[in-house]
């Protein structure tokens, strides 16, 4: 299991897909409200330019010295729904990023959001 308080010393790490593609490099780390543990990585891409964050989950993550390596493809990855460098997920794009990945939604009881920005 990923560690929370690991998290901070992640921030610029290469994010690696299965097979080693480089997807991007970490931006911030986004916890499960419920558990406080670590559930997405948003993950910069694109040109210098034109950069944008995607979200990855981090089920099945594994921190190497310089790398996070997660389970999903870069092309899915790539994929995913993004949001501005200086933007946050807003709360109604929640539940589509899960299905993006297959993954279950579950908000709190009073709807509360499963995502939280750490």
């Amino acid at each position: 299991m990923i560690q929370a308080a690991d998290i901070r010393e992640w921030r610029s790490y290469d994010v690696v897909d299965p097979d080693g593609h480089k997807i991007g490099t970490l931006e911030a780390v986004y916890v499960n409200t419920r558990t406080d543990e670590p559930a997405m990585a948003t993950v910069l891409i694109g040109l210098p330019t034109r950069h944008r964050l995607v979200f990855v989950p981090l089920d099945g993550a594994v921190v190497g010295p310089t790398y996070v390596k997660v389970d999903y493809a870069k092309a899915l990855a790539k994929e995913s729904p993004s949001i501005g460098t200086d933007d946050v997920l807003p709360a109604e794009d929640e539940e589509p990023l899960f299905r993006h990945y297959g993954l279950p939604y579950e908000p709190g009881t009073k709807g509360e959001r499963q995502l939280a920005r750490r």
